[in-house]
């Protein structure tokens, strides 16, 4: 039996760009998150600051490589630049920006934007995540 299929925390180098594929923001993605958090209304075509940040994570599993074994989200510092409108079409831009080793796992941080169809950025900031090592996810699958 092998580990599970993905990106581990030697696969990430430092320095390493990605761009997530666009998706144009809907009402039905703001009746959802509204749905979810019971943020209230204010501004019917204003798009809830943090829905584009959990849609732009959503995004980063439709690219190419295979998606993070992530043990745990750590945080996060975020910056809000402009509010987005329904219609409002978006993507990102990651860059692998620190690595650090630890036993059976890494932390690995990335700087995120998130771009709007005009070429702005949005909102920007870092993630803070605590990688699976392949090694360690190899020793723990039962051979049996």
């Amino acid at each position: 039996m092998s580990a599970v299929a993905g990106t581990y925390f030697e696969d990430i180098e430092v320095g390493t760009e990605e761009v997530t594929p666009a998706l144009t923001l809907t009402e039905a993605h703001v009746a959802v998150y509204r749905g979810l958090t019971g943020e209230p209304n204010d501004d019917p075509g204003a798009i809830p600051d943090l829905l584009p940040l959990c849609l732009s994570t959503g995004l980063g599993s439709r690219m190419a490589r295979p998606p993070l074994v992530v043990l745990a989200f750590m945080g996060f510092e975020w910056k809000i630049h402009r509010t987005l409108r329904v219609g409002d079409t978006i993507h990102s831009h990651s860059r692998a920006a620190v690595k650090r080793s630890m036993r059976e796992g890494g932390v690995f941080m990335e700087d995120h934007e998130i771009i709007d169809q005009h070429g702005e950025v949005v909102q920007s900031g870092r993630l803070a995540f605590l990688m699976a090592k392949r090694t360690a996810a190899r020793l723990s699958v039962p051979t049996g």
